[in-house]
């Protein structure tokens, strides 16, 4: 089946493609910048940068703008897919998707709407097969944004591993980060035909709000 993914660059995104392209054929990357840094549907960061990991993975990646205003994110998101549709034929959309029932049905309606293939391979996943997944497909992702107390700045730049699984554990925090407790970037994995090296990079945190953010400013493609 030809199919595109929704793509934000970081863990569970990433693993989504993985699982996608051991059966279907994925003819691009769909990734959705967003004007709003909070937008309650899309990951915002550094978002920009995926065009590296396309680049990185070798596949065709479409971009698309959205001011990130609640419901006209969603039509938006739509809009992409519907040209991406047009453009490359493809017949199902893939997201990685975990636990949230609010994304869940609202790309079911998309693809419904334009008559498409909703696959998410890792609906409902747990917590400790993803990690396993991670480890498994050798992908490197840091964290690249914080706003789940009692995470704080020592997180920013961290490599996801086992030690980060099993602290975010005892804080009872969500492995999968779904809900905006913390937001992840992929350098490299077993489909990665170069990896990311950060060249530059500046961190932001907020202690009264316990928001922050690890900043990607430059990056290499190193090939491996």
């Amino acid at each position: 089946m030809r199919l595109a993914v929704l793509y934000s660059g970081g863990k569970d995104s990433t693993l989504a493609l993985i699982r996608a392209l051991r059966y279907h054929n994925v003819v691009c990357l769909i990734t959705i910048l967003s004007e709003n840094k909070f937008s309650y549907f899309f990951h915002t960061s550094n978002i920009e940068l995926t065009k590296y990991q396309a680049e990185a993975i070798g596949i065709d990646i479409f971009n698309f703008y959205t001011s990130g205003e609640k419901d006209v994110e969603i039509k938006d998101l739509e809009n992409a897919i519907k040209e991406c549709k047009k453009e490359f034929g493809i017949e199902g959309i893939v997201s990685g998707v975990i636990r949230s029932k609010y994304q869940l049905s609202r790309i079911k309606e998309i693809c419904r709407k334009l008559d498409l293939f909703c696959l998410t391979p890792l609906w409902l996943i747990s917590s400790r097969e993803e990690i396993e997944e991670i480890e498994k497909n050798k992908i490197e992702a840091i964290i690249t944004q914080v706003s789940s107390y009692p995470m704080d700045e020592k997180y920013l730049g961290r490599k996801i591993d086992r030690n980060v699984f099993e602290e975010l554990e005892k804080m009872k925090i969500d492995f999968a980060g779904e809900g905006g407790e913390y937001e992840t970037f992929v350098l490299d994995a077993n489909i990665f035909k170069k990896r990311i090296e950060i060249v530059e990079f500046e961190k932001f945190f907020d202690e009264k709000e316990n928001f922050g953010s690890f900043i990607i400013k430059k990056v290499k493609l190193i090939k491996k």
